[in-house]
């Protein structure tokens, strides 16, 4: 064990954790939500890189002994690599806007940096995590820079994973257009159109999404390094700002530019919101899709069934040969979790009062997890559930021609008064509008078979 002391007390650590009493008193108050920074490791890599930074900013001004930055920035590197990863205990969800974070993380990188000096732990006389790693720092600039260094990662990741998803989506669009089908409204039979075109429509709505998220994740490129406490920039050297910015860019290979008004950037987070807004966006998106995926699904014999979906579980433990649709409803409630989180953010956006935001934390929480299960939800729609997606061709067919909907395909040829007379008495007697129009003589079968084709349908509806 060894001893380390703070303005409060003294307290006892075992000798082979990096952490130190700061971090300890974290754990000690906080036992919030049980998860440790350390399942969040873009978070903690990001904090490495903002300690280089500092690290090699502070030598640069002369602020900082040499030796002193060099295994500064050998510390900080390997918690960049994940090294360390495990000594990120404290919890996500935390009073002080991040600073028992933001101590874990100097403690950590304070006593690996003494290690590599060949120094014991807990030696802060010759590396402070206070005096040293944190020199020219505050929680309000080094919390929030890492958070959006954090986020361009994520976001990033979540893009990576919805192209794919589009791009399954447009592939049955085009396995799917010869198919024939019913479109509804309201829930109600509507107007024929093609699977395809069904299908099609998920791919641009998905796209329009990676769109506004490609826009969304430019807004964290703004920092307030060097802002300090409250954005006064109280305790670091002239200059400090400009040069850490450009440390930074270059530790992490981000375009990332200095606010121009740091005591603004330091307790504003419009970012958040509208980043959290756009997730929020993709969600309700997702969800709807999916809820249309267990609708056309459903059945299969008393249902929809217009497609089918990959067979992946017993659906009941009662139920002998029952198969659920499990992919789109574990997305549902993955998009259900992101909504919420959006309420989450935006009642502790509000909450930043006067020059800082203390609710970060929980800011910093939420978005993760939106991000991380909405990249996991996006995976799986895509490799278990789109992928495979059959549709059932002649049931989709047989429904086009049984419904009174398409009627309306016939107005251009018949006009509006005798389909709306086909329309009542295909209801009257409960046959379908074919059988009327050929008992009629209308349009011959050949006519009609031309009318329902695909190509025709695609014509109608103005759509290629």
């Amino acid at each position: 064990m060894r001893i380390e002391t703070d303005f409060l007390g003294e307290r006892q650590l075992p000798d082979d954790v990096y952490y130190g009493v700061q971090t300890l008193r974290g754990v000690e108050n906080f036992p919030i939500t049980g998860i440790p920074i350390s399942t969040v490791p873009s978070l903690v890599r990001a904090f490495g890189a903002v300690k280089k930074a500092a690290a090699r900013t502070n030598h640069e001004l002369g602020v900082l002994d040499g030796t002193i930055a060099n295994a500064i920035v050998a510390a900080s590197e390997a918690v960049m690599r994940g090294e360390l990863h495990d000594q990120f205990v404290v919890d996500v969800v935390q009073g002080g806007a991040g600073t028992s974070t933001h101590m874990n993380v100097n403690e950590v990188i304070a006593n690996k940096a003494l290690e590599v000096m060949g120094k014991p732990k807990g030696a802060y006389d010759i590396v402070s995590p206070n005096d040293h790693v944190n020199r020219s720092q505050s929680t309000n600039d080094a919390y929030p820079t890492a958070f959006r260094i954090a986020l361009w990662h994520e976001i990033g990741a979540l893009i990576n994973v919805m192209g794919p998803l589009r791009d399954a989506f447009a592939a049955k669009a085009v396995e799917f257009k010869d198919v024939v089908k019913m479109g509804r409204t309201h829930l109600q039979d509507a107007v024929p159109m093609t699977m395809g075109q069904e299908f099609g429509a998920y791919a641009t709505t998905i796209d329009e999404d990676i769109q506004r998220l490609h826009e969304a994740r430019k807004l964290v490129t703004e920092v307030n390094i060097g802002a300090t406490a409250i954005g006064t920039s109280i305790t670091a050297p002239v200059g400090y700002p400009q040069v850490a910015i450009r440390h930074l860019r270059e530790v992490t290979g981000i375009p990332l530019e200095l606010s121009a008004n740091l005591v603004e950037a330091t307790w504003d987070t419009g970012a958040y919101v509208q980043i959290s807004g756009v997730l929020k966006r993709v969600a309700v998106k997702l969800s709807k899709i999916c809820n249309d995926l267990r609708l056309l699904s459903s059945g299969p014999r008393a249902g929809m069934n217009e497609i089918n979906l990959p067979s992946l579980q017993p659906g009941s433990s009662i139920m002998p040969g029952k198969v659920n649709p499990v992919i789109p409803e574990v997305v549902n409630q993955v998009c259900f979790r992101v909504i919420g989180n959006d309420v989450t953010i935006s009642f502790a956006a509000e909450a930043g009062q006067l020059q800082l935001n203390v609710m970060e934390p929980v800011i910093a929480y939420s978005l993760f997890e939106s991000l991380r299960i909405m990249t996991n939800a996006c995976t799986l729609l895509r490799e278990k559930c789109v992928t495979g997606i059959e549709s059932n061709a002649v049931r989709t067919r047989d429904m086009v021609l049984q419904t009174i909907g398409i009627v309306t395909a016939l107005t251009p040829r018949l006009g509006y008064k005798t389909c709306a007379s086909i329309a009542r008495e295909a209801y009257d007697r409960g046959t379908s509008i074919i059988e009327i129009v050929l008992e009629r003589g209308l349009l011959t079968q050949e006519e009609l078979h031309e009318m329902f084709s695909p190509e025709a349908i695609l014509d109608l509806t103005k759509v290629g």
